[in-house]
């Protein structure tokens, strides 16, 4: 049986749909203590049972974004904080390839906070 989070991906047009099993693919191949959870309505992924980041869509364009949770913590030029105090996003274009280095070095910084 199909979880939220496994629906909220098939729902998805393309190219949102694989753009976002693509990076939930990336995420969860970081660490074993990563799960894919359904928090507030939407994919969240956990780090040793904590909130860790999720998928969202920007309103005006469209385009689909990691949010981190503890993205404040953190200094990365490609990371916008917006009006968020604690979050910050990392939109990522469904129309071009992922930059999986790019991706992986800001959640693996964002995973180190954690760790602390």
């Amino acid at each position: 049986m199909l979880t939220e989070h496994d629906n909220y991906y098939l729902k998805q047009e393309e190219p949102y749909k694989s753009c976002l099993l693509a990076l939930k693919q990336i995420i969860l191949a970081l660490d074993e203590d990563i799960t894919p959870e359904w928090k507030y309505g939407l994919p969240f992924f956990y780090y040793k049972k904590k909130m860790f980041c999720y998928f969202w869509k920007d309103k005006k364009t469209q385009e689909p974004y990691i949010g981190i949770v503890k993205g404040n913590e953190l200094d990365h030029p490609l990371l916008e904080s917006g009006n968020r105090k604690r979050m910050k996003i990392l939109r990522v274009n469904p129309n071009k390839d992922i930059d999986i280095k790019t991706v992986q070095e800001i959640l693996i910084q964002a995973m180190n906070l954690y760790k602390a």
